[in-house]
């Protein structure tokens, strides 16, 4: 969870946002984002060094938004960050956490396009286990968790400038909906599941098989469906609690995942019509439809 302010007196202190996750998984993107956002980004802080940030900046009374790079590479300044935190905490200061991991398979085919040695061994697939053991805490204290597996980096910034817009935090929750195929995996990041296998499926209509699920022709046939009209009701009556909740715990990020088989028709539409209904609530919605364009 965020941690928000308590008192008024605290509104103007600064706003810090610590980028961590797995190495190779896009923290440098992340940074070069928020910092085009406007944001004072150190990369490789030492944990121990982020209280000393804090008050540098509360001197400098210039600095509104800082992003704090942490990684493995801080050696043994690592076990310090749940000090430092707290230490953020004490003073009454805001901060968040950004978490970036992705498949061992996307990470490896990295790491070898660059030639370069993973920071916690020699085999690559050795540092990766060993940094995902070491991050496990970490990553469920996160507030925002991103699977950069199947992204561009253009997509990454996108997924960044989204998510930090200047809508007050403590007003807004953001929400990506993301369709997929089960066949390809379950995204990493997904907060929530929706499993939409057992409405009707386009794909065994000769006609319709080729198309994706943003044609008119798909979504006709599958909102049109009995099964798909009492899921939606309910599932609307699920977010009469669900999204109230969030916002009262003061969740700020939720990725929504809707699966098909394949995740070009069914997942594609439901995701469509999801989006829309939390739009209408006023919330911040992404759409990314992973799987669309797979064979």
């Amino acid at each position: 969870m965020t941690r928000a302010l308590k008192h008024e007196e605290h509104r103007h202190k600064t706003d810090f946002t610590v980028i961590t996750g797995l190495s190779g998984a896009g923290r440098s993107t992340v940074a070069d984002a928020l910092e085009d956002l406007g944001y004072f980004v150190i990369d490789n802080l030492p944990p121990a060094l982020i209280s000393k940030m804090a008050e540098l900046a509360g001197a400098s009374g210039g600095l509104e938004k800082v992003g704090l790079v942490v990684d493995v590479r801080g050696g043994q300044f690592f076990p310090e960050l749940s000090k430092a935190l707290a230490d953020l905490a004490g003073r009454g200061l805001e901060y968040r956490i950004v978490f970036l991991t992705a498949s061992d398979e996307a990470l490896i085919r990295r790491f070898e396009a660059t030639r370069r040695r993973h920071p916690l061994a020699d085999r690559i697939v050795d540092g990766i286990a060993k940094e995902r053991t070491l991050l496990e805490s970490l990553r469920d204290r996160a507030d925002l968790v991103i699977d950069t597996s199947d992204l561009t980096v253009h997509e990454l910034r996108r997924r960044i400038e989204a998510a930090f817009s200047h809508q007050p935090r403590e007003a807004s929750l953001k929400v990506n909906v993301e369709s997929f195929g089960y066949k390809y995996g379950l995204p990493q990041d997904a907060d929530l599941v929706l499993d939409v296998r057992f409405l009707p499926n386009p794909h065994w209509v000769d006609e319709l098989r080729p198309l994706p699920g943003t044609d008119p022709r798909i979504r006709d046939f599958v909102m049109t469906r009995q099964a798909t009209a009492d899921f939606l009701e309910r599932f609307e009556d699920l977010l009469e609690v669900l999204i109230p909740g969030y916002l009262t715990e003061g969740k700020h990020y939720l990725t929504l995942a809707v699966g098909c088989s394949g995740g070009r028709h069914r997942s594609v539409v439901i995701s469509e019509h999801i989006a829309a209904r939390l739009r209408d609530r006023g919330l911040s919605v992404a759409v990314v439809h992973r799987d669309i364009d797979r064979d």
